[in-house]
């Protein structure tokens, strides 16, 4: 089973606040962080999440195909997670809708790092 996910990032404060005001709307609790890195935990105490400075020290880089996809408890909180993320300086990758069959409906954003993040309610 998966641990965490671990995002990489070239600014950890503007990256922590970043991630602090999204995944707090998600019910994530900050609960480690050093000087390269920090680690939520989930509500419900699965998987977490965590950004960090690289270990080598050359410059973090987002995967093209690569991507996080978070579940969320409502299409408003899907919203408001994208509203939020995009203030906070994200960019879009695909406003929230439904999806496939219309039983999925997401959106999808860029961190400030550039690392996709989808926010979906199923």
């Amino acid at each position: 089973m998966i641990s965490h996910t671990t995002l990489g990032t070239n600014d950890l404060d503007k990256a922590g606040s970043f991630y602090n005001e999204i995944l707090s709307i998600m019910g994530a609790t900050k609960i480690y962080e050093s000087e390269k890195v920090i680690f939520w935990e989930f509500e419900d105490g699965g998987a977490k999440l965590a950004i960090s400075m690289t270990y080598n020290e050359e410059p973090a880089t987002h995967g093209n195909g690569t991507m996080v996809a978070l579940s969320l408890n409502s299409n408003d909180k899907v919203n408001e997670v994208y509203a939020k993320a995009l203030i906070l300086g994200g960019a879009c990758e695909g406003e929230p809708g439904k999806r496939n069959d219309g039983a999925f409906y997401g959106a999808y954003f860029r961190d400030l790092d550039g690392n996709k993040i989808a926010v979906f309610h199923r």
